[in-house]
């Protein structure tokens, strides 16, 4: 494995892992380590700008068996690479592909701006979403539930979960006209998060005061890839199916990607036969999955008396309907990647 980075880490990132990649984890053998780094998500509140309850996923009540965790993306890295390095996996930091190879296999993990896409697919421009985010990790409270937390408000909301370990996630979005440069690592201006969130209640003016540093990148969208493999290379993770974050499935789509690949390879001595299943296994889930996340780009951020009609009817279902509301999602929550071949 080659990766262009110096070391496999990843500086204030949190994720939430749901219990569709969390099936992978467990088959692999790593549930006892990932457990003991991560904090298991009991619900998800949605609030409105000023901190009232909208609706309440209840994700214990509702799925008591399942593994829904929040995590640190460096200690989940560590994990793996550990995992891989123990199964004889020669990993190679600071390498980076300036060409593709002439090889047997070849799979690209590369990313957003992945080399291998673009030899699969040519070209391709994203466009800018309209759409800032920060993201940035405080220091939790002593007694912080694990929870994640929505706050929206016209044109921009924030999501906050803890980690364990005595840190709390930020991802805050706000919409603006125009944004050049897609990356994960531009230095961003705290006081400016705080200005841009300055009319939002609840907790969140007591979580930005304590924002020392951000980082901030613009929200482009890609399309999933059209050709995801041709026989002799494949395509996964955000090379393949780049998405926003308003689905928390980014990482956990990658992580069904691998095992379904692997699966595929392993089951069919036919290594062209076994890419084109992974593809057609993989493409609908992803595109569908990608969607419901530019669905959430609009509704999260919704104005005026389509916002207060919306937000009406979230509380009725979930004061009415409680279970309902899960439901909906078990399409997403009910897959079982080491099923699937």
């Amino acid at each position: 494995m080659l990766e262009r980075a110096a070391a496999l880490r990843e500086v204030g990132a949190g994720l939430q892992i749901s219990p569709n990649a969390v099936r992978v984890i467990e088959a692999l053998g790593l549930w006892p380590r990932f457990e003991e780094i991560s904090v298991p998500s009991r619900r998800v509140e949605l609030h409105d700008s000023v901190g009232r309850t909208v609706a309440v996923l209840d994700l214990a009540r509702h799925r008591p068996a399942d593994h829904f965790r929040l995590v640190h993306r460096a200690k989940l890295l560590a994990i793996l690479e550990t995992a891989a390095r123990e199964a004889g996996v020669q990993i190679k930091t600071g390498h980076q592909v300036t060409d593709i190879p002439d090889v047997p296999l070849l799979i690209g993990a590369d990313g957003v701006k992945s080399r291998l896409r673009s030899e699969l697919n040519g070209i391709e421009t994203p466009f800018f979403t309209g759409q800032t985010a920060w993201r940035t990790l405080i220091p939790a409270e002593p007694d912080a539930a694990p929870v994640a937390q929505v706050f929206m408000g016209p044109g921009r909301h924030l999501v906050s979960y803890p980690l364990g370990a005595g840190l709390r996630n930020i991802v805050a979005v706000v919409e603006r006209p125009d944004w050049r440069e897609e990356g994960w690592s531009i230095a961003g201006d705290p006081v400016e998060l705080r200005a841009a969130f300055a009319r939002f209640g609840g907790p969140v003016p007591e979580w930005l005061a304590r924002v020392d540093e951000a980082s901030i990148w613009g929200l482009f969208r890609h399309t999933v890839a059209a050709h995801w493999q041709d026989g002799r290379r494949a395509l996964i993770g955000d090379a393949a199916h780049p998405t926003l974050p308003f689905m928390a499935q980014g990482a956990v789509m990658a992580i069904e990607d691998a095992w379904v690949l692997a699966a595929c390879l392993a089951a069919d001595s036919d290594q062209q036969s076994a890419l084109a299943r992974f593809q057609a296994l993989r493409q609908p889930r992803c595109q569908r999955i990608v969607e419901a996340a530019n669905a959430n780009a609009r509704n999260y951020h919704l104005r005026g008396p389509t916002r207060a009609v919306a937000h009406a009817g979230l509380r009725a279902v979930s004061r009415l309907a409680p279970g309902s509301m899960i439901r909906r999602f078990a399409w997403l929550y009910d897959y079982d990647p080491t099923t699937v071949v």
